[in-house]
Order: structure tokens, then C-alpha cells, then sequence
């Protein structure tokens, strides 16, 4: 790995274009502890993750407008109740108006229902898997998620993550972009050794700054490219 830049120095680039560090605090997303993410509810997290699926790629507004219509065509995204509807059942809501019309992202539904049962069966609720997961390995969470559920690669798992609380970097184009121009990765953003390289420099900037790993990639965002944040 390349010798890592001072993340004082990253903080003061990414304040100087805010405004100063209290306004580029005001930018900060907030994570939660694991004991307030093992509160959610396994429907909570399919609802969060399946509305994460379907905003990849559509316009966010657009799914926020139509979620409250899903809660009631998927049963408020109970695991076992999505597991019970018949292939034509599914079919029909993939093809419903009020919905959006897109069969895989309407599988992905019950597939990952499949996956939050299965994995809340092992570890007492799906909430408490993610909730207890080590932050210093967070790209194998996502690694995993890719794995045993459907439609979460890419940034899609990492912003579930994100919209819940679980503390997670994000490889954003800026950030993408920042860890290649400085040599940090030296590989494809989708191997194995590219994930390993950035999860050891968000472990280094962490322990260096004490500030968590969203915060930490957030800064590192505002501090390059043509962010509107």
C-alpha cells in the first residue's frame, strides 16, 4: 500500500471547501450503536434493503412515492408472509402500475426475504448479523450480502448499510477516485485485494482520527471532485 496521506490534511482540504469545520460537520451522516440497530425489526431491514434495491439506478424520489403502496403489496415485508407468495403472485406485483415494473428487482424482494430468514434463524434476528459485525472488516459484510441475497452488489449493499445506521465506508466515484490517485488501490474497485487495500486505510484514518468510517469517507469526498454537497 501506498504511504497514506495524514487524514489532519484530508479534513482540512474537504473544510477549507465547506467552509470551515463546523460546517462541514453539519454534512456528517449519522450511524447508530449496535444495540440500537439489533432493535430494528427483521421487516424493518427487508423494507429498507428491498427500497434500497429498487432506487439503484431509478430516481430515489420516485420509489419513496411508491414505498407505502410496496408495504402494503408485500404484507408490511414480513420475511415469512413475502415467502408465501406463488410464483403468479409475484408476477402480478412485478407487473402492477402502482408499483414499478421490473421483474428481477420484484424477485429480489422475496429472494432476500429468503436471506433475512435464513440468516435471523442463525444469529437470532438479522438486525443482531448486522448489528454485530466488526467495522474493521465491513467489506466482507458486504461481500456477504452480495453472496447470500440478490441485487446487492455494487454500492447497493454498502448504502443499505449506510441508510440504517451500520457504520461503512462508501467507494463513491470521489472516493474511488481519491483512492486510486493516491496509489492507496492498485486494483479493479470489484477484487478482492481492491477492498482489502481500502478497508486497511479506513482501519489506518480511523485509529488516526477517531472519527468513524462514514464520517471519514464523507470527508474524503467533500475534500475532491465536483461534489454538490
Amino acid at each position: 500500500m501506498a504511504k497514506l496521506e495524514k487524514f489532519s490534511d484530508i479534513f482540512d482540504r474537504a473544510a477549507e471547501r465547506k467552509g470551515g469545520a463546523k460546517a462541514l460537520g453539519l454534512l456528517m451522516p449519522q450511524s447508530l450503536e449496535a444495540d440500537e440497530i439489533g432493535q430494528y425489526s427483521d421487516a424493518q431491514l427487508l423494507s429498507a434493503m428491498s427500497k434500497q434495491v429498487f432506487q439503484s439506478g431509478f430516481v430515489w424520489r420516485v420509489v419513496e412515492n411508491k414505498w407505502p403502496a410496496y408495504e402494503e403489496a408485500f404484507f408490511n415485508f414480513e420475511p415469512f408472509k413475502v415467502l408465501m407468495l406463488s410464483p403468479d403472485q409475484i408476477q402480478q406485483r412485478a407487473s402492477d402500475a402502482t408499483l414499478i415494473r421490473h421483474q428481477k428487482k420484484t424477485q429480489s424482494i422475496v429472494d432476500n426475504a429468503y436471506m433475512v430468514q435464513q440468516l435471523a434463524a442463525e444469529n437470532g434476528s438479522f438486525a443482531e448479523f448486522i448489528a454485530n459485525w466488526p467495522e474493521e472488516d465491513i467489506t466482507l459484510l458486504w461481500q456477504a450480502l452480495k453472496k447470500k441475497g440478490s441485487r446487492l452488489g455494487g454500492n447497493t449493499g454498502p448504502y443499505f448499510l449506510r441508510t440504517i445506521g451500520k457504520d461503512t465506508f462508501l467507494l463513491t466515484n470521489d472516493v474511488k477516485s481519491y483512492l486510486t490517485a493516491t496509489k492507496v488501490v492498485d486494483a479493479g474497485f470489484t477484487s478482492q485485494t481492491a477492498l482489502r487495500q481500502a478497508q486497511a486505510a479506513f482501519n489506518h484514518w480511523q485509529q488516526e482520527s477517531g472519527l468513524s468510517l462514514a464520517h471519514i469517507s464523507r470527508i474524503i469526498s467533500l475534500g475532491v471532485g465536483d461534489n454538490r454537497v
